[in-house]
């Protein structure tokens, strides 16, 4: 049944979630995980000229196709592999020297776990960045890198719909984005010759034309 809306049982329910996030994003381990993670990126895109591939299944997936954009637009080639259309030949996009960078809540998502087995029969050291909510999990135990989420329970009302993990995928995310970039030393100069058109590209292209924007 449909419930009348209230605009302060709105407001509350608003800062219950600000909260509950917050704190969950606080939560997360802070670990020598993510040193070795950027290690391996930059080893394998930097210096090797791969790629990192993103994959998730579901929310999750759209969380990885988020951080692959990202990494693209800061030096960082970066692509989203569908788990599932991997199995129908996307999995060609794969080559030798890039690295995966897998994302699932449980670390059980049979899609991702496919993915693995397959991308190492094809390249069977590939380097394999995990981020999940279960260090105990299937996929963590497949993964050269395991960066756990904490696994802090969803603030949607049924504990089911991802909310609170793909938050602090994304924070997670932003980590070795940003610690990527200061990795290969990114420079507002590279990223204007990323960015052409919009706001981002004017401001960019002003500050490294020394102008103020």
């Amino acid at each position: 049944m449909i419930q009348p809306i209230d605009t302060q049982d709105i407001k509350s329910l608003m800062r219950g979630i600000l909260e509950a996030e917050a704190r969950a994003v606080e939560a997360i381990p802070v670990t020598d995980g993510y040193a070795e993670a950027v290690r391996i990126i930059v080893r394998q895109v930097a210096g090797k000229k791969g790629k990192v591939v993103t994959s998730g299944m579901g929310k999750a997936g759209q969380i990885a196709l988020n951080i692959a954009t990202t990494f693209s637009s800061t030096g960082t080639p970066a692509v989203f592999l569908h788990p599932s259309e991997a199995q129908h030949g996307d999995l060609g996009l794969l080559q030798p020297d890039d690295v995966l960078l897998l994302l699932s809540n449980s670390g059980k998502t049979r899609e991702i776990l496919e993915l693995v087995e397959l991308s190492r029969h094809l390249y069977s050291d590939i380097p394999i960045i995990v981020i999940t909510g279960r260090e105990d999990s299937p996929l963590a135990e497949l993964a050269d890198v395991t960066l756990c989420t904490g696994g802090t329970p969803e603030v949607c009302p049924l504990g089911l719909t991802p909310t609170t993990s793909t938050t602090m995928m994304t924070v997670m995310g932003d980590v070795l984005v940003v610690a990527t970039m200061k990795a290969i030393g990114f420079s507002v100069e590279d990223y204007a010759r990323r960015h052409h058109g919009g706001y981002l590209g004017h401001v960019s292209s002003r500050m490294a034309s020394g102008e103020k924007s």
